[in-house]
């Protein structure tokens, strides 16, 4: 009797279809929870590099995994001037979660909560800067801005009535304007 064999079809990495399956994320979330490991396994290796003490968390918020680095004395060298060590560090943790899962991650990292209080000294921006433009009725020019401020800005504006926001420029020299209505 011809002994029966069980063929299985093989991804492009040589997994089975069957454990590919399994191994891949069902949702959404799983798959922000994937980033969120990668990423927070690659900056632990660099804390470790660093010699630097800080305490990793991970969370999903608004569609995106979020990495946040608290708890060391050295972490505030990890931002740099105006966050500029900090986008950097963020955008190789990115390609280092690209490398592994194959697609794009917008993850955002924040360390020693620097990004968190420049998103309130920012909103109190926005605010200040739609109040001043609807009572001068002229528009006003901000700074250049990382894509994280400006979006900052714009949301803070968008929720006052009377005024809207524009980004005008090329990056890194990439503004938001406010105008009146």
């Amino acid at each position: 009797m011809p002994e029966t064999v069980q063929v299985s079809e093989k991804t492009a990495d040589g997994v089975g279809a069957e454990e590919a399956a399994e191994q891949a994320p069902a949702s959404t979330e799983e798959l922000l929870v994937q980033e969120g490991d990668i990423a927070g396994d690659y900056l632990e290796r660099l804390l470790d590099i660093l010699d630097y003490d800080g305490d990793i968390d991970l969370d999903v918020e608004a569609s995106r995994a979020v990495i946040s680095i608290d708890g060391g004395e050295d972490l505030e060298k990890l931002v740099g001037p105006r966050g500029n060590v900090l986008e950097a560090l963020q955008e190789l943790t990115r390609l280092a979660v690209q490398q592994e899962t194959g697609t794009r991650s917008r993850l955002m990292l924040d360390i020693a909560g620097w990004r968190a209080d420049r998103r309130e000294e920012l909103r109190d921006l926005g605010r200040a800067t739609a109040q001043k433009v609807l009572s001068s009725g002229e528009r006003i020019r901000l700074q250049p801005m990382t894509p994280f401020e400006r979006k900052v800005i714009h949301d803070a504006v968008a929720v006052i009535k009377g005024v809207h926001s524009e980004s005008e420029g090329e990056d890194p020299r990439r503004r938001v304007v406010v105008f009146p209505q």
